[in-house]
């Protein structure tokens, strides 16, 4: 594949190593919300612009049907979902195309602490 062609390729990069940068420094083991707090706490540290448990409304001919909630929304562009396991399971896959189905966005980035590191997921929203 084409590199050039690999959307916000340097954004993604900066997130991914932020990911990195908290596994390295907590190891695994701990709760979700820790290791989202920590990440939050990187990001600012690499001057990331994010926010944090973004509520989103589900709607069917502009009435809400639903409601979601994602992890990070990274400089309006990219979703961030955060998941402690070793694999990456169809539902968390399904969740995340879901918000950005929602949020009309183009690139989510599923991340998996695992007890042998860190490991991530790119999806794009093709529609």
């Amino acid at each position: 594949m084409d590199n050039d062609k690999v959307i916000y390729k340097k954004l993604s990069y900066e997130i991914v190593g932020s990911v990195f940068e908290v596994f390295k420094e907590l190891g695994y083991g701990f709760k979700e919300r820790y290791y989202e707090d920590a990440i939050a706490k990187e990001f600012k540290n690499r001057k990331i612009i994010f926010k944090r448990q973004i509520p989103y409304k589900l709607k069917y001919k502009n009435e809400v049907i639903g409601n979601y909630q994602f992890d990070f929304l990274v400089e309006n562009k990219i979703v961030v979902e955060l998941k402690r396991g070793d694999y990456f399971s169809k539902n968390n896959i399904t969740q995340v195309l879901q918000y950005l189905k929602t949020t009309n966005l183009k690139l989510g980035i599923l991340i998996n602490i695992t007890s042998s590191g860190v490991k991530f997921k790119r999806i794009l929203n093709i529609n």
